[in-house]
């Protein structure tokens, strides 16, 4: 793996990069944030022919996943793709997102932490187990809230594509790390985002941070403005 740019003020030179220089490149800011991670290939699919992000993925972008993994706190996934993904309980507490209140099967049980985040509408109770934050929509913001006073304010947005939307449209969103996999795969997949236009036509203008190559893969972080 290869840094090819690094636009922060103190910038790591270019060239091949260590496994401490590559944390240093993937750690959050001294104050936390909330950090979208994703795999896209080269004509924009979040997804290959199988509707999972797994079939994407590339050798190197595993790499940067689990070792973002490893800096968070805690990883925030909609329900809908962690049960599609099947996500199990792992080192890092997951905190899956779910209007209806359905946790995965996948993570009722196991080693490590998992809290349902819902709202008041699904009829779930607050407990240590189950987060209720807002009335009939989860309040993504008082959840981010909640989890920095939590002491976990480093905070990896696994997905999917809507509650990526939904994160970006609550104005929560500080970073983006994108891999751009050398592949194209055609048909209508999702994208990274879904749903409605963001921020009328014009959309959102980020800031790129650093650039990676590894076996043909483009290893991104991006800046996202906040209101």
């Amino acid at each position: 793996m290869r840094l090819l740019l690094d636009t922060r003020p103190s910038p790591v030179p270019a060239g091949p990069v260590s496994r401490d220089t590559l944390e240093r490149l993937y750690a959050w800011p001294d104050d936390g944030g909330v950090r979208a991670n994703f795999v896209s290939t080269l004509d924009g699919a979040a997804q290959g022919g199988d509707g999972l992000s797994g079939s994407i993925n590339t050798a190197p972008d595993g790499e940067v996943f689990h070792l973002q993994r490893e800096l968070a706190d805690c990883v925030l996934i909609g329900a809908g793709t962690a049960r599609a993904e099947g996500y199990r309980r792992g080192a890092t507490p997951i905190f899956a997102v779910s209007r209806s209140g359905h946790l995965p099967t996948t993570l009722a049980t196991g080693e490590g932490r998992a809290v349902l985040v819902t709202c008041a509408a699904s009829g779930k109770d607050e407990s240590d187990e189950v987060w209720v934050c807002g009335e009939d929509e989860v309040d993504l913001p008082a959840v981010v809230a909640r989890l920095r006073e939590a002491g976990m304010p480093r905070i990896l947005a696994e997905g999917g594509p809507h509650l990526f939307h939904d994160l970006i449209e609550a104005g929560v969103v500080d970073e983006l790390a994108l891999t751009v996999a050398p592949r194209i795969v055609g048909g209508d997949h999702l994208h990274i985002v879904a749903g409605t236009p963001l921020d009328g036509e014009s959309g959102l203008d980020t800031e790129l941070v650093h650039l990676l190559e590894a076996d043909g893969s483009l290893l991104t972080l991006w800046r996202l403005p906040r209101p």
